[in-house]
């Protein structure tokens, strides 16, 4: 009896221990699986609502915080270092640059006429620019260069002098407030061809007024200005239009006697002046005239 006690308690004592080792094996293999595809699910779905996010994330703009202007107290956008309005900015850049923003310019055009070769584009460049170079190439066309003269701006038009090219120098008379009229002091034979092509210019412009450029007087074998004045017969001007001789030279300015491009440049802008104030007279008094008559 005593035998058989002990037999069943062994026995017992087997059974729980296997039944220790069961469970201990079915905690560590099979709940582990379960939880392994839990979490496989829960990985899955967290991938997920990540990916999601992210699309979302791109998709939705921050939000900018508005501000306000620092003078006029307007709401603007925050754009890191901006603090005024438009408006602003530009009354301050206005108050800043009055004369680039506010200034008005008046067109005014000199017409720069000769014969081939008399020094046209070089007179130009002198007037233009205040420097001088000895040789240009000749213009087959049209030249032009700008000068901006307390609210006139000048333009130099140069016209080609060949034979086929001053066919066309009287279409450009119209819109012209100066003629200058440029020759070669030492082309003594062409002079008269020069004194011919003038004079008809002159017929069909007659209240232009005029300026006589005695280029290339640095040369020795220049004419005086007396004796351009004669060739080209500017006598017979005399009472009918304002006419001006001056001996010029675009190579070496102011060379010897003769009359320094910048003096020429004063001297035109000048008449140009006073061709404005002109305008604006007349065109004040024909205003009057209007309302006395209304």
């Amino acid at each position: 009896m005593a035998a058989l006690r002990n037999l069943s308690m062994v026995i017992g004592a087997a059974v729980a221990a296997l039944g220790s080792v069961l469970f201990i094996a079915w905690n560590r293999y099979v709940p582990g699986r379960r939880k392994w595809r839990r979490t496989g699910y829960e990985l899955e779905y967290r991938t997920m609502c990540d990916q999601v996010n992210k699309e979302t994330t791109h998709k939705v703009e921050p939000k900018r915080n508005p501000k306000r202007c620092a003078t006029c107290d307007k709401r603007i956008q925050d754009t890191y270092a901006k603090k005024l309005c438009s408006d602003c900015i530009n009354k301050i850049m206005k108050e800043e640059q009055p004369s680039l923003l506010t200034q008005i310019y008046l067109d005014r055009q000199i017409l720069v006429l000769g014969l081939d070769g008399a020094g046209k584009s070089s007179i130009i460049h002198a007037l233009s620019t205040n420097t001088t170079r000895s040789r240009s190439a000749p213009t087959h066309g049209f030249n032009t260069a700008q000068i901006l003269s307390q609210g006139l701006r000048i333009e130099l038009l140069e016209v080609g002098g060949s034979q086929n090219l001053r066919t066309y120098w009287n279409q450009y008379l119209k819109k012209a407030h100066i003629m200058v009229f440029v020759v070669d002091s030492t082309d003594d034979i062409r002079l008269q061809l020069a004194r011919h092509e003038l004079h008809r210019l002159l017929e069909e412009a007659p209240l232009l007024p005029l300026v006589v450029l005695a280029n290339k007087q640095d040369c020795k074998s220049a004419l005086t200005t007396s004796d351009i004045y004669s060739e080209l017969s500017l006598h017979r001007l005399q009472g009918v239009r304002e006419v001006t001789l001056l001996g010029t030279s675009a190579v070496y300015d102011g060379y010897g006697s003769s009359t320094s491009l910048q003096t020429v440049r004063s001297m035109l802008e000048e008449r140009l002046h006073k061709i404005k104030e002109s305008e604006e007279t007349r065109n004040h008094l024909q205003s009057n005239h209007h309302r006395t008559s209304l």
